[in-house]
């Protein structure tokens, strides 16, 4: 697949999730480098903002299996992972996949499941496998979780640790729709619902290939120093207790390609690093105590970074 290609298809899917989803361009095309980046994302925001219809739509569109967990302090990590049971009649255990065995795994409200349950996503969002009673099974590719929590309601809720927050490529909020949206909203859903109308514009095997060609757009010495003292920066900062890790800047590379394809570029620039940013580290930093919410802080930190950090001289962007 070129990356025209891909492009084209991420340009297909965006079109279709508007059909269902309106407005939120920027939170949809994070949803598309996460899916082509091989990543996973948080959705945060209050109730009712459409985090789940838009990960609906998202399944649809790409015609890949979908499942949806409710997370509630009862899940048992067997709910997620399946388990081996006995077959009376055959005489052997059989194994029974659980809803990990998907395409795009919808984890909903995430943060309501006890600690033991949200650490049996670990091995499968970093490594695309599970382990079952010693045994390892691979998932199917593509794989993808989009999770969302409810950031106004901590009755009931167990907040995930750094290591699950670290295996998200994005942490995202959805926001209230300004007035526009709103009556927009209202037509739109009033006779029915769009998401029933809308078919796949691709397939799993678009996706799997998007994932292994987007990583041929270029990155020069320049861009990837610049892109690591940014990270650097973090574990050094007056503001921060826990920097961002390895992971996250191998993250932000990710997504900085994927965000320099969807633009029709081949290569990197300043801006898709910076565009890229605040999602990618904010969530994955420790800020030390603040009036603010940890997420503004955060962002608040990331902000200050990019404008300390000296962008790398023009002519020197296209070296490989």
């Amino acid at each position: 697949m070129q990356l025209e290609q891909i492009q084209r298809m991420a340009h297909d899917i965006k079109a279709n999730i508007q059909k269902v989803v309106v407005g939120k361009d920027e939170v949809i095309d994070k949803l598309l480098i996460a899916l082509i980046a091989s990543g996973h994302i948080l959705l945060e925001d209050v109730p009712g903002t459409g985090k789940t219809l838009l990960a609906k739509a998202m399944a649809k569109s790409i015609d890949g299996s979908f499942k949806r967990i409710q997370f509630t302090p009862d899940l048992l990590p067997s709910d997620l992972t399946g388990i081996n049971f006995y077959n009376q009649k055959l005489s052997e255990f059989e194994f029974r996949p659980g809803p990990l065995f998907t395409n795009l795994l919808l984890a909903d409200e995430i943060n309501r499941a006890t600690p033991r349950t949200q650490s049996s996503l670990l091995e499968c969002m970093e490594e695309r496998q599970v382990s079952i009673d010693g045994e390892t099974r691979l998932l199917e590719r593509p794989f993808m979780v989009i999770a969302t929590q409810n950031p106004v309601e901590n009755q009931g809720t167990f907040p995930l640790p750094e290591a699950q927050l670290d295996r998200f490529l994005f942490k995202i909020q959805m926001g209230y729709p300004n007035t526009e949206e709103g009556l927009d909203i209202l037509k739109r859903f009033k006779a029915e619902n769009p998401l029933d109308t809308i078919s796949s514009v691709a397939d799993a095997a678009d996706i799997a290939a998007a994932q292994q060609h987007y990583a041929k757009v270029a990155v020069s010495e320049d861009l990837l120093a610049y892109l690591l003292a940014i990270v650097e920066k973090t574990r050094s900062h007056a503001d921060v207790t826990t920097g961002v890790s390895p992971r996250g800047s191998q993250a932000l590379l990710k997504a900085a390609q994927v965000h320099a394809v969807l633009r029709g570029r081949d290569f990197v620039i300043p801006d898709d690093v910076k565009a890229m940013a605040p999602s990618v580290l904010a969530h994955r930093m420790m800020i030390k105590g603040s009036f603010r919410s940890r997420s503004e802080a955060a962002e608040a930190v990331v902000a200050a970074i990019l404008r300390e950090v000296s962008v790398p001289a023009e002519p020197n962007l296209l070296s490989s």
